[in-house]
């Protein structure tokens, strides 16, 4: 991890007018699209680099399905950790668990996967471009068939966006749907069509830089 002092960075979420709570509120629509698409009975949720936990713990709240889901949000930095811990406490949401520990470590989401929904928003901007390749490549072992994956990365130079979907696209995942490239981020949605790979136990499926384009 950087010196970044990432409970700031979460202020311009705060700002309607800020790119990242634009982008807030397109996850959050294609999360709750994702959930009324769901099978019907329990859900299970992953979210990897959770933050605060304002991408998924806002629609559970008040989604009609959002009581059918067991989530765990993964969140190394332990302030961000408990306003989100805090955040589904007051939403009533009991089958929501915020783990602080290292979410790049797929130890952390034993026993919750393959699950029918697998966030990975800011994530891409601030690892590598191998990183993110094998972090896709581990979306295969997160994720349940017929589920979906959520990711974001910003449009910046070099804008990877389209590579990312082929990469996705090579380990069984259809784009269900791609943000607008006009836009200053991107956001991509995929169902995942194949069979799950057994999870791997101690693998690391990146190293987070910090450059802050998530």
């Amino acid at each position: 991890m950087t010196g970044r002092d990432w409970l700031a960075w979460h202020d311009a979420y705060d700002d309607p007018g800020s790119s990242l709570a634009r982008r807030l509120g397109v996850v959050q629509a294609r999360i709750a699209g994702a959930l009324d698409a769901a099978p019907p009975g329990p859900l299970r949720a992953i979210s990897l680099c959770a933050g605060q936990g304002r991408d998924l713990i806002p629609v559970l709240a008040r989604h009609p399905r959002g009581r059918d889901v067991t989530a765990r949000l993964v969140e190394l930095d332990p302030g961000l950790a408990a306003t989100a811990r805090r955040a589904a406490a007051d939403a009533g949401l009991p089958g929501v668990e915020v783990v602080t520990g290292d979410a790049s470590l797929t130890d952390a989401y034993a026993g919750l996967v393959p699950a029918y929904l697998v966030l990975a928003c800011g994530v891409f901007g601030n690892i590598s471009e191998p990183d993110i390749r094998r972090t896709v490549a581990c979306c295969a072992q997160l994720c349940a068939t017929g589920g979906t994956t959520l990711w974001t990365r910003g449009r910046r130079e070099p804008d990877l966006v389209p590579r990312i979907c082929g990469w996705y696209g090579d380990e069984g995942f259809e784009l269900s749907w791609l943000s607008d490239p006009g836009k200053r981020y991107g956001v991509g949605v995929h169902r995942f069509t194949a069979q799950p790979r057994p999870l791997a136990a101690g693998l690391r499926m990146f190293s987070f830089a910090g450059d802050g384009r998530g």
